[in-house]
C-alpha cells in the first residue's frame, strides 16, 4: 500500500458543545453572538463545504516570482507578480471567510392550511447585515413542487419528481434587504414540507467559494376536498330553514319529530307503544336532527379486499375526500364531530383518532389528520370499530366510509346496530352494497366526482353546489308580447 488517508470528522454533538460555548463566551464580554454561532450551537447547520481553484501551486508561483525578482536586481515586474498573487490569495480567502456572515434567508407564508388548487404565496427575505458586499449570493431551497411562475413544464416536471430547488442567485451591498416571492398551487391533499436550504457565496474573485447548508424546515399542510353533501348523492338536513326530506343521513335519538308506520329494518326500541296502542299498528318513532348530535367518521383506507393487493390512490383519495365533506357538513351544523381511521401518518404505525368533540378548532384538526392519512392500513376497520365504539356515547351516530365492502364489514355494523346503536355505511365502490342487508342506513356514493384539470378541481365547492341550481329560460321581449327562446 503506496499511500495511507487518513480523514478525521468532527462529530454533530461536538460541533454543538464548541459552539455554545462560543456564544457563551460572546455574551460574558458583552458582545453581540454571531449568528453563524448561534444556528451551530442550535444544531441548525448541516453541513458546510469550501472549494477553490486556488491550489497551493500559487503560492508557490508567488514566492517563486518573490525569489526570481530579488534575484534579478530586484526586478519590479516579477516581484509585482509575487505580491499580486499573494495579496490575491489573502484578500479572497478573509472574504470568503466573511461573506456569509450577516447573511440570512427568511421564507414566510401568506397561510399555511389551504385547500387543493388554492394559491399560497411564498415571501423570502433576504438580509445582509454587514458592510461588507457580496458580488454573488445563492439560495437553494428544497420545494415540494414548484411555483407557478416557472411555468406548466417545471411544475409537471416536479410533480412527477416529488421535488423541486428553487434558486436565487443575486448580489447585494452592504447592509441590503431583498424581497422576493413565490406562487404555490398544489394539486392533491397532504403534508408538504420546506427546506432544508443552502446557501453559497465567495470572494469577490470567485477564487474561493463557501457552501453551507441549513435546517430550515416549514410545513405547509393542504386539506382534502370537500364537496357539498348534495353533490355526493348524499341526503342531508335542509340548508335553508326547516324543511322536511324524505330521508336525513343524521337523526338524533334525543328529539322525536313525529311517528310512521314500522318498517321491517326498524329497531325494536324505536317502536313508539302509545301512538300504536292507539292506531292498532306498529308505529316507529321519526327522530329529529339537532345541534345536541354527535357524528363519528371511520375511514377505511383499504381499496381492495386484500391489503397485499394494493391500493388504487385515486378511490383512495375520494374516501378521505368524503370523509371530509360529512365532517366539514356536521361541524357547520354544530355538532359534535370526531374522526377515526385505520391509516397512519407518515412515520408512525399508530391509527389515526380525533375525539369527538365541539372546540371552534375541532374542524380544523380532523382535516389536518385526514391531511396526512398514508395508504398503510395499520389494522382492519372492523376492529377499530368494535374497540372504539366502546368509548363513545350511545348518541353518536356511526358512519363508515369505505372503498371496498366486506362481509365482516356488514356483520359488525350490523351487531352494533343491534346493541342499539345507530350506524351508516357510505360506500365508494363500483357496485353498490345490497339495500337488505341487515337493514342497515346504506348509501352509495357515485364513482365519479366532478371533474379535475391537471390535477386540480374544476371549480370550487361552492361553485360546483351555486351549479346545481337550475338557470331559468332567457325571456326577450317585442311588441308582440313575452317569447321564451331555447
Amino acid at each position: 500500500m503506496e499511500e495511507v488517508n487518513i480523514s478525521l470528522k468532527e462529530s454533530q454533538s461536538r460541533v454543538r458543545r464548541i459552539a455554545r460555548r462560543q456564544v457563551k463566551k460572546s455574551i460574558r464580554e458583552g458582545k453581540v453572538p454571531g449568528l453563524d454561532e448561534v444556528a451551530r450551537s442550535r444544531g441548525l447547520v448541516i453541513g458546510e463545504r469550501e472549494n477553490s481553484i486556488f491550489s497551493d501551486a500559487w503560492m508557490l508561483i508567488a514566492i517563486l516570482a518573490l525569489v526570481l525578482g530579488l534575484i534579478a536586481n530586484r526586478n519590479a515586474a516579477m516581484m509585482a507578480v509575487g505580491i499580486g498573487l499573494s495579496l490575491i490569495a489573502l484578500v479572497s480567502n478573509l472574504w470568503k471567510r466573511a461573506s456569509l456572515v450577516g447573511v440570512s434567508y427568511v421564507r414566510t407564508f401568506d397561510r399555511t392550511h389551504v385547500f387543493p388548487g388554492e394559491p399560497v404565496t411564498m415571501s423570502v427575505t433576504i438580509n445582509n447585515r454587514k458592510l461588507l458586499p457580496l458580488t454573488w449570493l445563492q439560495f437553494t431551497d428544497q420545494a415540494p413542487i414548484a411555483p407557478t411562475e416557472r411555468g406548466e413544464l417545471a411544475v409537471l416536471a416536479s410533480r412527477i419528481a416529488g421535488n423541486y430547488s428553487l434558486q436565487n442567485t443575486l448580489s447585494m451591498f452592504g447592509f441590503e434587504q431583498v424581497n422576493r416571492a413565490a406562487t404555490f398551487r398544489f394539486p392533491k391533499r397532504g403534508f408538504y414540507k420546506f427546506g432544508p436550504v443552502r446557501y453559497q457565496s465567495g470572494d469577490i474573485f470567485t477564487l474561493f467559494t463557501i457552501d453551507r447548508e441549513y435546517r430550515y424546515i416549514d410545513n405547509l399542510i393542504v386539506y382534502p376536498r370537500v364537496w357539498p353533501l348534495e353533490t355526493l348523492a348524499l341526503p342531508a338536513k335542509e340548508m335553508f330553514g326547516d324543511i322536511n326530506v324524505r330521508q336525513s343521513l343524521f337523526t338524533d335519538p334525543v328529539r322525536t319529530q313525529g311517528v310512521r308506520d314500522y318498517q321491517p329494518q326498524d329497531r325494536f326500541r324505536d317502536i313508539h307503544w302509545k301512538a300504536t296502542a292507539r292506531r292498532g299498528e306498529l308505529q316507529t318513532k321519526v327522530y329529529d336532527p339537532t345541534s345536541g348530535m354527535s357524528i363519528v367518521a371511520f375511514l377505511n383506507v383499504a381499496t381492495f379486499d386484500k391489503h397485499w393487493m394494493g391500493f388504487d390512490p385515486e378511490l383512495l383519495e375520494r374516501a378521505v375526500s368524503v370523509t371530509a365533506s360529512i365532517v366539514s357538513y356536521a361541524a357547520e351544523q354544530k355538532w359534535g364531530v370526531g374522526v377515526f381511521a385505520n391509516g397512519s401518518v407518515p412515520g408512525s404505525d399508530q391509527p389515526i383518532r380525533v375525539a369527538p368533540g365541539r372546540a371552534p378548532d375541532q374542524l380544523m384538526r380532523i382535516l389536518e389528520a385526514l391531511a396526512s392519512v398514508t395508504e398503510f392500513a395499520t389494522g382492519s376497520i372492523e376492529i377499530l370499530m368494535h374497540n372504539e365504539s366502546r368509548r363513545l356515547s350511545w348518541a353518536t351516530t356511526l358512519v363508515l366510509v369505505t372503498a371496498v365492502v366486506s362481509e365482516e364489514m356488514l356483520v359488525t355494523l350490523v351487531r352494533l346496530k343491534e346493541a342499539g346503536r345507530r350506524v351508516t355505511l357510505i360506500s365508494l365502490a363500483s357496485e353498490p352494497p345490497p339495500r337488505e342487508a341487515g337493514g342497515l342506513l346504506i348509501y352509495h356514493v357515485p364513482p365519479t366526482l366532478p371533474a379535475f384539470e391537471n390535477g386540480i378541481p374544476a371549480g370550487s365547492a361552492t361553485e360546483i353546489a351555486l351549479n346545481t341550481i337550475p338557470i331559468p329560460k332567457e325571456i326577450s321581449l317585442d311588441i308582440n308580447g313575452p317569447s321564451t327562446s331555447d
